[in-house]
């Protein structure tokens, strides 16, 4: 989602108003309700952020995160979701290694899905170097690869979406993208406002049993450190009426995190540390219950979604 603008015109946003009114109601919350689907992403990355993600989730800092298959930290993350059930864990498909010395493969590696990878072996580094050289059906079979190793590995998978937002980056991605989430039965995170701003051919591949929330917001990277709990609390404040996934990334900035991230400033050791510290301060916590926030996971929506379309 990184490379979806995430903070929209204010006249745009209040313009589709009337569409967020029209799917909250439908979903049973009230026309001017503001949910909030509060989600960690990269968890699997590594252990520090496991262990900050896994402390949000069970103190209810957060409602909901996703699960990167093909990294090292994996394992951990599995055994824990398949122990802890009632939290709301998707897949964050995962299509490049962005890095400098930590990399990754795919799970099929590059002898059968060689576009996914670089010369070294790796998936590429950026989302422009991977858009450029996959192929959609090397594409489509990782994802498969990944879905699979996760319910084989007992997670309750609730949702997909996708890392650094490859998978919205052309027509072709994108039907991959539903495509994996239809033959799961599994919600996809399509955000509607950022699509019909910037690909709004992509919303015209939609079907009415795909969920489809209204926006996706994330803090900006140039927000300066000594403003990051104000940030969020403004955009908590300015929160519109409908469906919003605000995603934080976690972590501790340990050892670890500091030399995988090493380099690399954003989504990096000190933001992850910052974000940490923002869902678990009080003034955050207030700032939702101020604003009235309901917050929810891709279980309850796509629950909702379900049992509306079979009215």
């Amino acid at each position: 989602m990184k490379r979806l603008l995430v903070l929209l015109l204010p006249g745009f946003v209040w313009s589709l108003t009337l569409q967020a009114q029209s799917l909250l109601e439908r979903l049973g919350y009230p026309p001017d309700a503001r949910v909030l689907i509060l989600h960690a992403d990269d968890l699997g990355m590594a252990h520090s952020v496991n262990r900050a993600s896994t402390e949000a989730l069970e103190a209810g800092w957060i409602s909901s995160a996703s699960i990167m298959v093909p990294c090292p930290w994996f394992s951990e993350m599995a055994a824990y979701a398949r122990t802890h059930p009632e939290l709301d864990f998707g897949l964050h498909l995962t299509l490049t290694s962005e890095w400098k010395y930590y990399r990754w493969a795919g799970l099929l590696g590059p002898s059968m899905t060689p576009s996914l990878h670089s010369s070294a072996g790796y998936l590429h580094a950026t989302t422009e170097e991977a858009v450029a050289n996959m192929k959609p059906e090397e594409v489509a079979a990782e994802l498969r690869a990944q879905i699979l190793r996760a319910q084989d590995a007992g997670i309750p998978v609730t949702h997909l979406d996708t890392h650094m937002g490859v998978l919205f980056q052309t027509p072709e991605l994108f039907a991959v993208y539903l495509q994996v989430g239809r033959e799961n039965n599994l919600p996809v995170l399509i955000p509607r406002e950022q699509l019909a701003q910037q690909a709004p051919h992509l919303l015209e591949m939609l079907t009415p049993n795909d969920l489809v929330i209204d926006r996706v917001w994330l803090v900006p990277t140039d927000t300066p450190p000594d403003r990051w709990l104000e940030t969020y609390i403004r955009m908590i404040d300015n929160l519109p009426p409908g469906i919003t996934e605000l995603i934080v990334h976690l972590g501790y900035a340990n050892d670890e995190l500091e030399a995988i991230t090493i380099d690399h400033p954003d989504f990096g050791a000190a933001w992850r540390a910052r974000d940490l510290d923002v869902v678990r301060s009080e003034a955050f916590r207030e700032a939702l219950r101020r604003n009235h926030v309901i917050l929810t996971t891709w279980r309850e929506l796509y629950r909702r979604f379900r049992a509306q379309r079979h009215e």
